[in-house]
């Protein structure tokens, strides 16, 4: 399944069923959490067949239900956090997909995590995963979220749609997109979790384009 075909069938699910996650996708999301944690100085931590987190009132209130897995981004607090557990949490929100699993950001609206936490760190969000009851819906995109022109390369183009396709808190989409010839700019404005938006769209950027983001 090549990476467009992943983020247009990938969507956010809040109802999942009571099926544990196979030895063999744990291993390969295990994998990708290691190697994040040592390329990004990151703590993501990953918890199977774990529903205390999720039983609680906010849980409900957010309407989640049967969530028993879950990620929980942590590391170490620096102005650029943020931006790192929405890059690196995408790309593990994408391997999930691609293992026929589901996800949902949630920025709030869960109970106390399993996390251990060192002095220095934080808990940035957590990622709920699993098999979904069902598998979402597609979500309606913004207009002039990037710089448009009839001279655009396809690499741009295809960045530019994988980046619409990007999950970002209550559908806010608050970015907006530049290129200067092989140069891509993506800037974030004010709003909730706009830095981890940022990183989400940066990696959907990057992974469909094959380009890098400044």
């Amino acid at each position: 399944m090549d990476i467009m075909t992943i983020m247009e069938s990938r969507h956010s699910v809040r109802q999942y069923v009571d099926k544990p996650i196979e030895s063999d996708k744990r291993d390969v999301l295990n994998k990708m959490i290691q190697e994040f944690n040592t390329a990004a100085n990151l703590n993501i931590q990953i918890f199977y067949d774990e529903p205390n987190c999720f039983n609680s009132l906010l849980a409900h209130y957010g309407k989640f239900s049967g969530v028993s897995n879950y990620i929980c981004m942590v590391g170490p607090k620096s102005v650029d956090l943020d931006e790192k557990v929405g890059y690196y949490g995408e790309k593990l929100v994408l391997k999930a997909q691609e293992l026929g699993l589901n996800t949902c950001w949630v920025a709030s609206t869960h109970g106390k995590s399993a996390a251990k936490i060192e002095k220095g760190q934080k808990q940035a969000i957590i990622i709920s995963l699993g098999y979904g009851a069902n598998q979402g819906h597609v979500h309606k995109n913004k207009e002039n979220l990037a710089q448009l022109s009839n001279d655009n390369p396809e690499w741009y183009k295809t960045g530019v749609k994988a980046a619409l396709l990007a999950p970002t808190a209550i559908n806010q989409q608050k970015f907006f997109i530049e290129r200067n010839g092989e140069e891509i700019t993506i800037t974030a404005k004010s709003g909730p979790c706009a830095k981890i938006d940022l990183g989400i769209v940066k990696c959907h950027f990057e992974m469909a384009s094959g380009h890098k983001v400044l």
